[in-house]
């Protein structure tokens, strides 16, 4: 079930993908920025009280240009948060009016739009912004996060480390440990970045800070097949907020590879009744499907594509996860368009991978093989990598090296999804 970091939604990741937020990064003397991701309460509140201070200046002072980008910025923290779409356009119109008062060196506002930009997966314009913030703000670390963030998805994995090393130079906090830990991640060196997240949740100086590392502690057990620690991550966050959805999500998850799926799926049911985003409605659909109620996940794979263009709507696109959540409800064909679509304005290992798939579903394992392998080269130990490269071989009559791949997926992560991971031992057992 894990799609966290394939699917990248509202500026996560992947999925994780630990995208930048500055709705508080920008008033450096009024606290600690709020870390990304985070889904408590607590960051909720600390939006909401940035927004209405924003508000109350410009009511008295409307030409301030810097008050104008915090705003813009924390829109796009409350788009993330509260899975509303259109806040990208309030978040647009508050950064773009910033522009206007100052449109010489302004970097909060080229740093606002660089985080809005990651947010609606247009990574080259965050990329872009990214620069011109750091023309303006060169030793500030929020300007390289944005920028990590960018080159990561856009493939440039050396730009992007560089960008994170540059952040931790200036400022070895949670944003920056973080990165550091999902660059670790995708090479491969599962103990770095465990090590980068615990020196992450040691520097934590807020309950929103903790939780964040809570989770992606989490997650990084999960996607290793250690689903005790997992668990414990998991519920020590849900000790500070019990209500973060994140953490839930990640109980709910545990508990459907534990094997029981009746209190999975109501995990899932409340969660996604609380907050519809794209990743939850996938994970449930995918997981309603697991347990044989086809209709259900039906209508929850509606429902997905209903968030999917409204996000369209709102200026973002996410062709790699319209892919993955095509390919999960059996449409090959709107599978392999919407990859091809992504992999051509980024080569990255989750598009790269994505593509191969849906080529494979397509009949074209020749082709897919490549994209395949091209996933593979980073060293990720990424099940789902393994397991699509090992379905794609086998279809390819590469029995030995299908079995390797296939046993990789299960040996990194036995759980990875509910639907595939019995795939994978059914293709094993056909193997032999």
């Amino acid at each position: 079930m894990n799609r966290r970091k394939i699917i990248a939604v509202l500026a996560i990741t992947a999925g994780a993908v630990l995208l930048a937020t500055t709705a508080t990064a920008l008033t450096r003397g009024g606290g600690d920025p709020a870390p990304p991701a985070a889904g408590a309460a607590v960051v909720r509140s600390d939006v909401q009280r940035t927004v209405a201070a924003a508000q109350d200046r410009l009511r008295r002072v409307p030409g301030d240009a810097d008050t104008w980008a915090r705003l813009g910025s924390a829109y796009v923290e409350q788009a993330r948060i509260t899975g509303d779409a259109t806040y990208y356009g309030k978040a647009q119109g508050a950064l773009e009016t910033s522009l206007r008062h100052k449109p010489d060196g302004n970097g909060p506002a080229h740093l606002g739009l660089g985080a809005l930009a990651n947010a609606r997966h247009d990574f080259a314009a965050a990329r872009d912004e990214g620069e011109r913030a750091r023309a303006a703000l060169p030793d500030t670390a929020e300007v390289y996060g944005v920028l990590a963030d960018a080159l990561t998805q856009l493939g440039e994995a050396g730009q992007a480390r560089a960008a994170v090393q540059r952040m931790l130079d200036l400022e070895p906090g949670v944003p920056a440990f973080t990165r550091a830990a999902y660059d670790f991640e995708q090479r491969g060196d599962v103990d770095s970045a465990r090590q980068a997240l615990t020196r992450a949740l040691e520097a934590s100086s807020s309950p929103a800070d903790s939780l964040f590392c809570r989770y992606h502690l989490g997650e990084l057990a999960f996607d290793n097949g250690d689903l005790d620690v997992a668990s414990s991550q998991y519920e020590q966050g849900l000790l500070i907020d019990p209500l973060d959805p994140a953490l839930l999500q990640g109980r709910a998850k545990v508990t459907a590879a534990r094997g029981n799926l009746y209190d999975a799926l109501a995990g899932y049911a409340d969660l996604v009744a609380r907050v519809p985003s794209p990743q939850y409605l996938h994970e449930y659909a995918v997981l309603l499907r697991a347990a044989g109620r086809t209709e259900d996940a039906a209508r929850q794979f509606d429902l997905l594509a209903q968030q999917e263009r409204l996000l369209v709507a709102a200026g973002s696109t996410d062709d790699l996860a319209a892919s993955v959540a095509a390919a999960d409800r059996g449409d090959p064909t709107a599978a392999l368009t919407a990859a091809e679509r992504e992999w051509a304005r980024r080569q990255n290992p989750l598009v790269a991978d994505a593509l191969a798939w849906a080529l494979h579903l397509a009949g074209r394992d020749a082709e897919a093989i490549t994209y395949a392998d091209r996933a593979a080269t980073t060293g990720w130990r990424n099940a789902t990598f393994a397991y699509h490269r090992g379905m794609i071989l086998k279809s390819l009559g590469r029995s030995a090296e299908a079995a390797e791949a296939l046993d990789s997926a299960l040996r990194i992560n036995p759980h990875f999804s509910p639907v595939d991971a019995p795939a994978a031992r059914a293709a094993m057992d056909d193997l032999r």
